[in-house]
């Protein structure tokens, strides 16, 4: 099978300078994958665990696209980061026997830069652009042709001397993966044959995914440890695989190396990442919201300010999980704290919207 092409372009969400308190879960989810991480992606559709569903519309149509001897028609993918939208496009690639090109939207800023993506690939190849919805509009609108009818109208010089350039291309694949899509167009959407979305994994699921991954590492781990450290990956792959290489350091460190519950959780408690999966930074959020503003309704752009965080960054990587969980809701006037939300912190609501410690 031909080795993939990765452009590993970083993404432009900022990152924290640290991996521990407040910084480790956004560290984990908003910075490019290392090869280190990297190398424990299963490679098949079989080595995948977790999204049922949308595997087996995936085994759909690489069947019938191999029956048929034609490229894979194009895919969107759409979920929380770290859930493996990645992963499912070089297992893709891996199934089809073709290419895989990288590349994420923030970086594609003219058409020039598309049309050298595309006119790179090769019959069947796939082409990966995560964060698909940062595609600047003047850019996205030379993708419907290239995604229809495999060719790029490209306009040449300015003024009087400008011309038309028509470039063929070859019948390839677009995967795209997006945290936000409802900041997609209709139109660019409604390209996308299947459209499909990944959700947070169960604890059971996750489980299976530590174990999978100490395996790879050569760590040794007992169930209760690897119960601990699925029950504060906030149902993701990447935090749980990022704190595995942190609790095997501490378990080498302090515990004879093997991992057993008591190691992971006195692991993790260091990281002041607490048995819900909380960090430091989501009970700023929650605390900030429950004793400035009252439980809100408040925007995520004051939060922001008030936890000195980008709201970009709070929007994709914590705010998915707090909903997911129960301790926010969002509403059109803003995000309000739920009794949960007060519990995490150790505040209760009381009448008046007063808050007092429990």
């Amino acid at each position: 099978m031909p080795e993939s092409k990765i452009d590993n372009r970083k993404s432009k969400i900022p990152s924290p300078s640290a991996a521990t308190g407040l910084g480790f879960i956004t560290s984990a989810l908003a910075t490019p994958v290392t090869a280190a991480e990297a190398a424990l992606r299963p490679l098949s559709f079989a080595d995948f665990t977790g999204q049922p569903k949308t595997i087996e519309r995936l085994q759909v149509m690489v069947g019938a696209a191999k029956k048929r001897g034609e490229a894979l028609n194009h895919i969107l993918f759409s979920g929380p980061p770290g859930l493996g939208k990645t992963t499912l496009a070089f297992i893709l690639g891996h199934e089809l026997g073709k290419n895989v090109r990288v590349t994420s939207g923030p970086v594609i800023e003219k058409a020039g830069d598309l049309a050298g993506l595309l006119t790179s690939l090769e019959e069947g190849d796939i082409l990966f652009i995560d964060e698909i919805h940062r595609i600047p509009k003047t850019v996205e609108e030379y993708l419907y042709s290239a995604m229809e009818d495999f060719r790029l109208d490209i306009m040449i010089d300015q003024g009087p001397n400008a011309r038309s350039v028509r470039l063929s291309i070859p019948r390839f694949t677009l995967v795209g993966a997006t945290t936000r899509s409802g900041l997609l167009t209709a139109p660019l959407r409604s390209r996308f044959t299947l459209q499909t979305r990944l959700d947070y994994y169960d604890h059971a699921t996750l489980e299976e995914i530590v174990r999978r991954s100490c395996g790879l590492l050569q760590v040794v781990i007992d169930a209760g440890g690897a119960q601990e450290i699925a029950t504060r990956a906030r149902g993701t792959p990447r935090v749980a695989n990022n704190l595995i290489n942190f609790v095997r350091d501490y378990a080498q460190e302090r515990a004879g190396g093997k991992i057993t519950r008591a190691v992971a959780a006195a692991a993790l408690e260091l990281l002041e990442i607490d048995a819900a999966g909380l960090d430091e930074m989501d009970k700023r959020m929650i605390r900030v919201m429950a004793e400035n503003y009252r439980g809100g309704p408040v925007g995520m752009s004051t939060i922001a300010v008030a936890v000195g965080e980008e709201a970009e960054t709070l929007e994709e990587v914590h705010e998915p999980f707090l909903i997911q969980e129960g301790y926010l809701q969002r509403t059109r006037e803003g995000r309000i704290l739920t009794a949960k939300g007060y519990t995490a912190v150790g505040l209760k609501p009381v009448q008046g919207n007063q808050q007092t410690l429990l």
